[in-house]
């Protein structure tokens, strides 16, 4: 498996392997595609008890929808988690995977972006949900429209599509 380069990423691109609604030419760099944060979020409702962890949970049953208007931002406090969604869809080839990954720009904050589940699968077609925990010591606030993680492309040796549970997911 290799990791494609800025140049590459543009030829798989041209070729059809990669799709990126929307995509603007910035966002490309010499190992990966930066994406945006969306303006819709989840956030774990402030209730006592136990989240039951199992292969029939559902992680909307504890959390709820929060959906921010232009120019509004999103405050998480220190140790708090929330789920949000990139604006951008990408759509890979059965040939191609990837990485989903933070930036060390906003890291220095104290902000994780993705803290788990990082791989995407071969011919998924969806927008990404980032697992945001906010690991610094002060609240931070999150605006939609930052370029707030980075998506590493590889190639893979055959071809798969994953057909799982969140295949067309646009909503996080």
């Amino acid at each position: 498996m290799s990791i494609l380069v800025g140049e590459e990423i543009r030829a798989a691109i041209s070729r059809g392997e990669i799709s990126i609604d929307p995509l603007e030419e910035s966002q490309i760099g010499p190992g990966s595609v930066d994406l945006t944060l969306g303006s819709d979020f989840r956030v774990f409702k402030k209730e006592a008890g136990i989240y039951h962890v199992h292969n029939d949970s559902d992680f909307a049953d504890v959390t709820e929808l929060v959906s921010l208007a232009e120019g509004e931002f999103i405050t998480i406090a220190p140790c708090e988690m929330i789920l949000g969604i990139t604006r951008e869809r990408i759509t890979l080839s059965e040939g191609v995977a990837g990485w989903l990954e933070g930036r060390s720009r906003f890291a220095r904050f104290g902000l994780a972006i993705h803290v788990t589940a990082g791989f995407m699968q071969p011919g998924i077609s969806n927008q990404q949900v980032l697992e945001i925990v906010n690991l610094g010591r002060g609240p931070l606030a999150l605006y939609p429209g930052t370029r707030i993680c980075q998506f590493v492309f590889e190639r893979c040796i055959g071809s798969a599509k994953y057909q799982g549970r969140f295949v067309n997911q646009v909503k996080p």
